[in-house]
This record gives C-alpha cells, sequence and structure tokens, in this order.
C-alpha cells in the first residue's frame, strides 16, 4: 500500500501561482512513477503531469506545457506540481496518484493508488 496525502491547493488569481506538494508513506517511494491528475466539475479525470522512478523522464499535457513543473525528491517522498501563469480553466480538483511502473503513463488505469485530492480555483 501507498499513501498519498496532497497540499497547497487554493485560490488564486489569474497569472498567479501555486505548488502543489504530494507527500507519500508505506512503500518504496522511489520504486514508484507519479503523475498529477485533475478533475473539473462535470468532466472526466484528466492527466497533467508525470514522472518516472528517478525523476529522469517527464511528461506533460499540451494545455499546461511551459507553465507547468512536475518534480520529485525521493529522499523526502514527495512529488511537486510547480503551477504558473495559472488559468481559470486550470481550476479543478488535482490528484496525486502512484504507479508500480518504470515508466510514466499518462491514463489513469496505469495508477494503483490516489490521493485525497486538493483544490484549485483561478479566478479571473
Amino acid at each position: 500500500q501507498v499513501q498519498l496525502v496532497e497540499s497547497g491547493g487554493g485560490l488564486v488569481q489569474a497569472g498567479g501561482s501555486l505548488r502543489l506538494s504530494c507527500a507519500a508513506s508505506g512503500r518504496t517511494f522511489s520504486n514508484y512513477a507519479m503523475g498529477w491528475f485533475r478533475q473539473a466539475p462535470g468532466r472526466e479525470r484528466e492527466f497533467v503531469a508525470g514522472l518516472n522512478r528517478s525523476g529522469g523522464t517527464t511528461l506533460y499535457a499540451d494545455s499546461v506545457k511551459g507553465r507547468f513543473t512536475i518534480s520529485r525528491d525521493n529522499a523526502k517522498n514527495t512529488v511537486y506540481l510547480q503551477m504558473n501563469s495559472l488559468k481559470p480553466e486550470d481550476t479543478a480538483v488535482y490528484y496525486c496518484a502512484a504507479a508500480s511502473t518504470v515508466m510514466v503513463f499518462t491514463t489513469t488505469s496505469r495508477y494503483s493508488y490516489w490521493g485525497q485530492g486538493t483544490q484549485v480555483t483561478v479566478s479571473s
């Protein structure tokens, strides 16, 4: 089992920044690829960003490329999502997820463990 707890969400004006954190506990954190997903009301959960076990390979959704940065600190069992130049359409509940895979994937079915989510609201 891996337990994931997100933090760092909140209300921010358009153009602002937030940094989400996801603290992991349980099994060896460095054995898992990690991802951030988001879900807006009435919409399906969508991939935002992900990285492999070492953090050397990252993937981003086109909608956040150049604005968001995912990173991990395996010594602290934590994955981060730095979000800059936020837009109202970034408003959603953000979830971190862990996958017991070597590579990073964009599909929810690849991820076995999920956090409870943290709300991000961007006002215009």
